[in-house]
């Protein structure tokens, strides 16, 4: 396929000025069957990196192939999440300036080998790739036949974001039940519109039904309605956020899940769809099939 050049037989190298007219009709086949998803939010520290971990190990786990792109440009932290950043040799600013192979810098999970990650660049460095870079990084992942392809989107709305998002067919926007975060997604939700990317949906993060109970936070129905963006699912506060980080190790691989982790797999099964009713989260074993509590939604 022409998006690499072989700088030695059988050697391959991504060269950014060339185009994915010449692949092969399987390789055509695998990116048209293939799902790019831009996880993103506008505002930092809502949870888009936790998020794309857990999304992308859940899916995996139901048998697709799933590659997860770090497109944040010089403060990576999805290698984290994963338990991989000692793997990580290679980025994509490696593979574009000829310094090694696709499937070199595409690294595989430990636990589950059709989940890899891709970092964009090493921390500290701050030149962007472009949109064409980025393009046919996706395109040349989608061609070896992952299915999902999701990318952890910077934090802001500059070059950075434009860059991330411009691969993608349908944007994951997550956001937290607060005035600011809900701004910055509305603002980030016109410019996915403006950038032709209308397949969106919402993730609300770090909900608290005690505090909707008490309306001291507003509900996930209220989020909702002031985005008007189709709801994928709601993940309620968890400390175990924060071990799961630590340990490297997504909240959904748990043996015995949390809210949490059964809300990212109900979110999970969602984006695929598996599924297309919501999980009471106050009784998740014996409610499966039944709607979230009216106190979760208002």
């Amino acid at each position: 396929m022409t998006t690499f050049s072989n700088q030695q037989e059988g050697q391959l190298y991504m060269d950014p000025s060339e185009t994915l007219s010449d692949v092969s009709q399987s390789e055509t086949t695998n990116i048209q069957n293939s799902r790019t998803i831009v996880v993103t939010s506008g505002k930092g520290g809502v949870g888009k990196t936790t998020a794309t971990a857990n999304l992308g190990m859940s899916i995996a786990r139901l048998g697709y192939r799933v590659a997860l792109i770090d497109a944040d440009i010089g403060l990576r932290n999805l290698d984290l999440l994963l338990g991989l950043e000692n793997r990580i040799l290679y980025t994509a600013m490696d593979i574009l300036d000829g310094q090694c192979r696709l499937d070199q810098a595409l690294i595989r999970d430990k636990r589950w080998k059709n989940l890899s990650l891709l970092s964009i660049s090493k921390n500290r460095q701050r030149y962007n790739v472009t949109r064409k870079n980025m393009e046919n990084l996706v395109k040349s992942i989608a061609s070896l036949g992952y299915q999902f392809v999701l990318v952890d989107c910077p934090a802001g709305i500059d070059v950075g974001f434009i860059n991330a998002i411009s691969p993608a067919q349908e944007a994951l926007i997550v956001t937290t039940p607060e005035i600011t975060a809900i701004r910055d997604a509305d603002r980030v939700a016109g410019l996915l519109e403006a950038n032709g990317i209308y397949n969106v949906k919402l993730l609300v993060n770090r909900v608290r039904p005690d505090m909707i109970q008490r309306n001291d936070m507003m509900s996930v129905r209220d989020v909702q309605e002031m985005l008007g963006i189709p709801l994928l699912g709601a993940i309620p506060e968890d400390n175990h956020v924060i071990i799961s980080t630590n340990r490297g190790e997504p909240l959904v691989l748990k043996k015995k899940l949390t809210l949490s982790g059964i809300a990212f797999e109900n979110a999970a099964r969602r984006l695929i769809g598996k599924q297309d009713y919501f999980i009471d989260l106050t009784t998740p074993y014996k409610g499966v099939f039944q709607k979230v509590q009216q106190i979760f939604f208002g």
